[in-house]
């Protein structure tokens, strides 16, 4: 049962809110609650008719489609089924760049200029219009009541993007209080810091987290050290996105917030992609999501086999999304979810790992910290960010053309901020990145131990604990 001020929230204040953007997201949600339960057959029809909505304003008002349509002989119209998309090449981060202006609609109004965090080590510029912001967050809505919370629970979030962290202006800073949800930033995890962050969960009694599994897992480690139970507040769950979820990370949430996990997979530039709901199934947001797994060389592979993850979002008019090739492996699940919904599933997402880095003073930062450092430096194509040693990072980068010097000083300086003064910032420019044995690019390594942190200036490397992030 949801109090009186959560119902309040989310019958009337969120969706003013929301109506006051120009977003039509309530009618929205309460769609895909009932289209959450159609048969297959049906929700495929409806995906065909949205898929060729795309296409075909695509064709008639995007100026890389229109060519691209033109080149390949291919008419929208002549849709049939969902995987007749095969026909049209891949986008990826490259096609984007070069394209970034060709991409907009001409019919496109009110566009928001988005970057990602460079997950892969590329970062990557694009925009975003109204439609599409209003499904992704309709959708995450519908996901969310899923677990029995809703829009005004209390809610503790974990994160780091500056556009979270440093844009909390007056009117976000009202928003956050009216929704009840308080920020906590991800990137700076002292030991004071971590035990301010116990305290602050134990004073709010969320219902609900939202972050990073491996800030909410590493909270999670430090209040179980300290003797802290967490376990009887109430949270009912904690929502975790932007990096794949091992299972300790899991266990470990789970056992010091006393609460389920609900695995959340997408991004910026893909979109919001699939979620977990309560049976175990991570369902993909198909009534505006197609997903495909394609093998190296750009074919579909079969349902349980392994591939890179290409996404068409079909509520991305503005600045068109198709068959985009997201850098990230994963699998779709050939059986159906035990809960009933006729949403597909993935089967399992590979990468996106995110390491803690150690400053050195001890310091836990999430390693996020020094991506946002490279992330909107010009002329940087990719990059690999490996800490050593608390007194040495190497960086290997892929420039185009040769690397100027200010960028260079802009990265030590930087570095040096988060990590401290007299660390040594090895700028390497390199001609390529060699990939995990995954696939995945791996853009954060530290071999530095985490819990290490309360012995400042402790040299040597040392291998990664089960109490850091990912391996």
């Amino acid at each position: 049962m949801h109090d009186i001020y959560t119902r309040l929230v989310a019958k009337c204040l969120f969706p003013f809110h929301e109506r006051l953007k120009g977003h039509d997201t309530v009618q929205r949600r309460k769609a895909l609650e009932a289209s959450q339960w159609w048969p297959v057959d049906r929700l495929e029809s409806h995906r065909v008719l949205g898929l060729r909505r795309l296409l075909t304003h695509a064709g008639q008002h995007v100026p890389y489609y229109r060519r691209l349509f033109a080149t390949a002989g291919f008419d929208p119209a002549k849709l049939q089924k969902t995987g007749d998309i095969e026909r049209l090449p891949f986008l990826t981060k490259d096609l984007v760049r070069a394209n970034l202006d060709a991409l907009k609609s001409s019919r496109a109004e009110k566009l928001l200029r988005f970057n990602t965090g460079g997950s892969s080590g590329e970062p990557l510029i694009f925009y975003v219009g109204t439609e599409r912001v209003s499904h992704d967050v309709a959708a995450k809505w519908r996901a969310t009541r899923w677990w029995g919370v809703d829009i005004g629970d209390p809610e503790i979030v974990v994160w780091g993007s500056p556009i979270e962290i440093g844009a909390q202006d007056r009117a976000r800073y009202v928003r956050d209080r009216i929704l009840r949800t308080r920020l906590l930033p991800a990137f700076e995890m002292s030991e004071r810091n971590l035990d301010r962050f116990v305290a602050q969960i134990r004073r709010s009694r969320p219902r609900m987290l939202f972050g990073y599994p491996s800030a909410l897992a590493h909270i999670a480690a430090h209040a179980e050290r300290r003797g802290e139970s967490l376990s009887s507040l109430g949270i009912k769950v904690a929502f975790v996105t932007s990096e794949r979820l091992y299972d300790h990370q899991r266990l470990q949430i789970e056992r010091s917030f006393g609460c389920r996990v609900a695995n959340g997979y997408g991004g910026r530039d893909a979109g919001f992609i699939a979620h977990e709901c309560p049976s175990g199934g991570l369902h993909v947001m198909a009534e505006d999501v197609i997903v495909e797994i394609v093998d190296p060389d750009g074919r579909v592979v079969a349902p349980g086999e392994a591939g890179e993850i290409a996404v068409t979002h079909l509520a991305t008019r503005d600045f068109p999304f198709v068959r985009y090739r997201t850098g990230d492996v994963g699998s779709i699940e050939a059986t159906a979810c035990p809960c009933g919904r006729g949403l597909p599933l993935l089967k399992e997402v590979h990468g996106r790992s995110t390491d803690f880095v150690v400053a050195q003073d001890g310091t836990v930062l999430h390693g996020l910290a020094l991506i946002y450092v490279l992330r909107d430096l010009p002329g940087i194509r990719q990059f690999k960010i490996v800490q050593e040693t608390l007194d040495s990072v190497r960086v290997e980068l892929i420039a185009e053309g040769a690397l100027d010097r200010r960028i260079v000083h802009m990265i030590e300086s930087g570095f040096r901020a988060r990590l401290g003064p007299t660390v040594n910032v090895a700028v390497e420019p390199v001609q390529s990145i060699a990939p995990e044995r995954s696939g995945k690019f791996r853009y954060v390594a530290s071999r530095v131990d985490p819990s290490a942190r309360s012995t400042p200036k402790r040299h040597g490397r040392v291998q990664l604990g089960a109490k850091a992030t990912c391996k």
